[in-house]
């Protein structure tokens, strides 16, 4: 049992009690005081989001191009195909200008969401509603935008090009794989890092000659190589990788095998334009030749990334989106690059990048010339010997042919 207390201890432990409900009786009254006040307004800009869009739309051309990278026309056909494509609508508050405009930005500008939030005067939560329901219906136009090229015809690009004619008139395009910027949470985030390090997911495409993408897979870990990637589209029915028919084939690197549908280049020979322009002696062989006007027509895939990362530099500075959502942005960013190509022929990326034999800036984390362990793709084995076989005579067939007529 307790020992009892005298009056004295008595006291102080009622003076404590006393203290204590007081405080607490205080600090209640001051909360709800507090929550009395009324909030201070944040958004308070003489400059609303909505005549922000119509000042950029009315103003200088540039201007616009500036902040979301495509001109006035561009952008009203742009929403003309959602409202007629997609379920988009103007919501209550904003017009679909509007909110197709607030997404453009934060991928041309890589805003953040408290950036956006100052220049377009809405709450973060309206801007992250507006900027994923726009990005789900960009993405869903996909199909519509990217498609397979056409294996019947010979691109204009080589059949008007006597360095490529008739030498390469079976080749449908180019393919190759990025890396573009990925935030991955901690657990995972080691299967994203590249050969430097960094936390990136590796993209694969094609494209044609004109600098439009025919097929892209996102999302791949950017420790996967590219190789690997290729082989597992190609073994998935369910991919819709646009298989070249019997006697086409697609231009790609050295870090792929050479084989029937792939037209790969001579190992362990110089290959890329810039070490071809380096060199004193100039062409010194069939070998190098054939690298160099290989390099010279595949060249198309690296200024298409080239555009691509220029126009959207999010792809190089993505923000905290969960891993679909930035698969759907690298989507959204291949199919607003295909719209803008189709709909603005003199836009000024495409007209800087468009040039035959502009070297864009290298990819820090690309896999060219990076061949696997294995120095084939996966599932290559004694049963595509024979294919492999037939697809390094047909190279040495090109080589010598172009190799004649050279000198």
């Amino acid at each position: 049992m307790c020992a009892s207390r005298t009056p004295a201890e008595w006291d102080e432990t009622f003076e404590l009690f006393v203290d204590m409900t007081l405080g607490y009786m205080a600090l209640n009254m001051g909360q709800r005081y507090l929550n009395r006040i009324e909030r201070l307004p944040m958004h308070t800009s003489i400059r609303t989001g909505h005549e922000y869009m119509l000042e950029l739309l009315n103003q200088h051309p540039d201007r616009m191009f500036n902040k979301i990278r495509m001109y006035r026309p561009c952008f009203e056909m742009l929403i003309q195909v959602l409202r007629q494509q997609t379920a988009l609508q103007n919501s209550r508050y904003l017009t679909l200008e509007e909110q197709v405009m607030i997404f453009v930005y934060v991928i041309s500008q890589k805003a953040t969401n408290r950036m956006a939030m100052e220049d377009w005067q809405h709450s973060g939560s309206t801007i992250s509603v507006v900027f994923t329901r726009i990005c789900k219906a960009i993405a869903s136009l996909s199909q519509t935008f990217i498609k397979a090229p056409n294996f019947d015809a010979i691109p204009d690009e080589i059949r008007w090009n006597p360095k490529y004619y008739p030498y390469f008139q079976n080749c449908v395009g180019a393919i190759d794989g990025t890396h573009i910027a990925a935030h991955a949470p901690a657990d995972v985030a080691n299967n994203f890092r590249g050969r430097k390090s960094t936390v990136t997911s590796n993209m694969l495409a094609i494209c044609s000659f004109d600098m439009l993408f025919t097929y892209v897979v996102t999302g791949w870990e950017g420790a996967v190589h590219d190789s690997r990637v290729l082989t597992t589209q190609l073994e998935d029915p369910t991919s819709g990788f646009p298989h070249p028919p019997p006697g086409k084939y697609y231009l790609v690197d050295s870090g792929y095998s050479n084989k029937p549908g792939f037209l790969a280049p001579f190992r362990n020979v110089p290959y890329h334009l810039r070490d071809a322009r380096r060199r004193a002696g100039g062409i010194n062989g069939p070998t190098e030749l054939f690298n160099y006007r290989h390099a010279s027509l595949r060249n198309c895939i690296e200024r298409c990334f080239g555009v691509l990362k220029a126009r959207f530099p999010i792809l190089r500075y993505m923000t905290n989106f969960s891993l679909i959502r930035q698969r759907e942005i690298a989507m959204c960013c291949c199919v607003l690059h295909n719209f803008i190509r189709l709909h603005n022929r003199g836009d000024p990326l495409f007209d800087r990048y468009g040039v035959d034999g502009v070297m864009p800036p290298p990819d820090s984390d690309s896999d060219d010339d990076a061949p696997s362990s294995s120095g084939t793709t996966r599932g290559e084995g004694a049963n595509s010997r024979n294919d492999n076989n037939f697809a390094n005579d047909m190279r040495d067939r090109i080589m010598f042919e172009m190799y004649l007529n050279y000198n």
